[in-house]
């Protein structure tokens, strides 16, 4: 297991940026797959963005050419970074880990909030 701390959210105009930064303490970061998932004002929980132990990633359609994930090993820190928001991209943002032997996300951060205003 790792613990997950994020930071970075807060409040941004439309069409500008922020970066998210997700801190991982525990065994063997590098072997787990990480991801960002965000969840609005009464919707489900949806997958953001996702990045493998070897450095694949994906996205989710509403986020393509304007999110990116990253993942520094040596820092044990997985990163985000947003451009051209949008009001819909308002929700609370988790960090999430997956360790290489499971198929689901074991390991939950405390949320960060984003909220762009238009």
């Amino acid at each position: 297991q790792v613990q997950l701390v994020e930071s970075g959210g807060g409040l941004v105009q439309a069409g500008g940026s922020l970066r998210l930064s997700c801190a991982a303490s525990g065994r063997s970061f590098s072997n787990y797959a990480m991801a960002w998932f965000r969840q609005a004002p009464g919707k489900q929980r949806e997958l953001v963005a996702a990045i493998t132990s070897g450095g694949s990633r994906n996205y989710a359609d509403s986020v393509k050419g304007r999110f990116t994930i990253s993942r520094d090993n040596a820092k044990t820190t997985v990163y985000r970074q947003m451009n051209s928001l949008k009001p819909e991209d308002t929700a609370v943002y988790y960090c999430a880990a997956r360790a290489s032997y499971r198929d689901y996300y074991g390991s939950w951060g405390q949320g960060t909030q984003v909220t762009v205003s238009s």
